[in-house]
């Protein structure tokens, strides 16, 4: 079977399709057997053809692949077929292209749908309070330092929260709704929560809405052969209910939403009356937040849209930067144990869907929000690891031999090997109750 029959696009980083070149692995390849002084167009050929074959057991039918999928399964065949030297320089390789893009992109604050501005600041706090990477924060847990941290990153991440509670005060006469949006275990629905406190103190009236009850029944979604849905899509959602409702209430009508059950997979309709006040806001956090036919109906200068991405600025003793979305992952094994009946292996399996939908239909719109909050808690991870090391550790294991679980098996090793060496937290009192992680691991203060 050939590439072009199955394999005809990959995703970009700003989301666009474009056409899958297999020349291009081959490519990249020959680039890193030239960087080591050993240049080979017949291995980089032979290579390639190897990790073209990965994709097409591994990306099927519908599938898509993302530059980044593609990297890692280079990454992958290059280390199984025992390319050490080669692997290390691709590596590299990817390392000085992401700088690239970045260095052309220092003045812009958002460029291939990443805010480097931010993401600078971002490494500037951890640099100045020393907790850039796994030595460093061992460093702090043996020093006893960590509830200091912990303080200071609680009191940064409230600041933005409130930051956006201020442009949204500036802004008042405009805005009817508040969009808080951005990609899966984020932290938007603890976001919202601070900046309702913030508006609240400012004597601003607002409501809530669970855009999470709009979701289709867990069976209209499309299902793949080991029986897992794919509900990450904005179609899962009912959108046309949605935009009715929402352009009834800004015109003062009462609704009835429904009830989505996370265990049963169902919904039901007309079940919570909601109505809203002509001088009251309306808070919304969702996934699709800022995707375009979420709120087509209601006029863009009566929105407020914020972005919130995990851009954290963490690395590990060789400098690689721990990803955004391995972060959030971890933070959704927990959740989804706790409060949606998944076990940590499902949400593992299940992810190829939640970076799927993430690259076509969230981070692009972006470029769309009015201001963006970073949700990286530099202290998080020891406690997450404490809760999940385990279960990462026996997926590292779980898949090596079954090309259709290639993205989880690479999945789990980059985070097994990136919290090994990090030493684990079990205490948890030591996070307040007002703190963004324990929306994820419970115990928190506000109701979810």
């Amino acid at each position: 079977m050939s590439a072009a029959a199955t394999i005809m696009n990959i995703v970009k980083r700003d989301g666009t399709l474009v056409r899958y070149r297999c020349d291009r692995i081959e490519s990249a390849i020959y680039k890193a057997t030239h960087a080591i002084g050993k240049p080979s167009r017949k291995m980089s050929r032979a290579m390639a053809a190897t990790v073209e074959s990965a994709l097409l057991s591994t990306y099927q039918g519908d599938a898509v692949p993302s530059v980044e999928d593609i990297q890692d399964v280079v990454e992958n065949v290059l280390m199984a077929n025992q390319h050490i030297d080669i692997a290390r320089a691709y590596i590299i390789y990817r390392h000085q292209r992401a700088m690239t893009r970045a260095a052309r992109a220092y003045t812009f604050e958002v460029t291939d749908n990443v805010p480097y501005k931010k993401i600078y600041e971002v490494l500037r706090w951890n640099m100045d309070h020393q907790c850039d990477s796994v030595t460093a924060l061992n460093r702090i847990i043996a020093r006893k330092e960590l509830p200091d941290l912990i303080q200071a990153t609680d009191r940064r991440y409230s600041d933005e929260a409130h930051a956006v509670a201020g442009r949204i005060l500036e802004q008042l006469d405009d805005i009817r709704i508040v969009i808080i949006a951005g990609p899966s275990s984020s932290g938007k629905t603890t976001t919202m929560k601070k900046v309702g406190e913030k508006l609240q103190t400012a004597g601003v009236k607002f409501k809530a809405i669970n855009i999470d009850h709009y979701f289709f029944d867990l069976e209209q979604h499309p299902r793949d052969e080991f029986g897992d849905y794919d509900y990450e899509t904005p179609q899962a959602l009912d959108l046309k209910l949605i935009n009715t409702h929402l352009g009834q209430l800004l015109d003062g009508k009462t609704i009835r939403t429904p009830n989505y059950s996370f265990k049963e997979g169902r919904r039901t309709l007309d079940v919570h009356p909601f109505t809203l006040g002509k001088q009251e806001l309306l808070l919304i956090d969702s996934l699709h937040g800022l995707y375009d036919n979420m709120s087509s109906g209601v006029p863009d200068e009566s929105k407020f849209k914020v972005y919130i991405e995990t851009l954290g600025q963490f690395r590990a003793a060789d400098g690689t930067l721990m990803r955004w979305a391995d972060n959030r992952m971890l933070r959704r094994m927990i959740r989804d144990k706790q409060f949606r009946h998944l076990q940590p292996m499902e949400t593992l399996t299940h992810w190829h869907y939640v970076r799927r939908s993430e690259l076509r239909h969230i981070i692009p719109f972006i470029k769309n929000a009015d201001c963006i909050v970073n949700s990286a808690l530099p202290y998080e991870l020891p406690f997450l690891k404490h809760r999940l090391f385990r279960q990462i550790a026996a997926a590292t294991n779980r898949f090596p031999d079954d090309p259709r679980r290639l993205d989880a098996h690479i999945r789990a090793n980059r985070v097994y090997d990136f919290l090994k060496p990090l030493r684990g937290v079990r205490d948890a009192s030591l996070v307040p109750g007002d703190s963004l992680l324990r929306e994820f691991i419970g115990g928190s203060r506000y109701g979810y």
